[in-house]
């Protein structure tokens, strides 16, 4: 998709109220399935948790303003989440690093007096 027509969907999505935009959601999904050409990508382990809670709220008939709500509190713990994996990610890293640089070989003593 060209930038142009990306930036035109988003501009009319961004007028719309939140329970128009579930429908526009709903239209799309429906759209891939008859249309698409190629599988859409996968959403990673936190967004396809999120995306469970927020289908199991819309199938419940939750108002768009509670699972808007709800998927805001999701966002900012997947942030959080994601912090958490990378700096676990660096420490590993450093860990290894650490492991597998040269050892550092230790200093001559001086010679003992006799």
């Amino acid at each position: 998709m060209h930038e142009i027509l990306k930036d035109r969907i988003l501009r009319r999505l961004e007028t719309l109220p939140e329970d128009r935009l579930y429908q526009v959601l709903d239209y799309i999904e429906f759209l891939e399935s008859k249309y698409a050409t190629r599988q859409a990508p996968g959403p990673n382990a936190f967004q396809r948790f999120a995306e469970g809670i927020e289908d199991t709220l819309r199938a419940g008939n939750v108002s768009a303003s509670t699972i808007t709500e709800a998927m805001g509190f999701m966002s900012k713990a997947m942030g959080v989440m994601n912090g958490v994996a990378a700096a676990g990610k660096s420490v590993a890293s450093d860990l290894v690093g650490g492991a597998t640089a040269k050892p550092k070989t230790p200093p001559a003593e001086p010679p003992k007096p006799e």
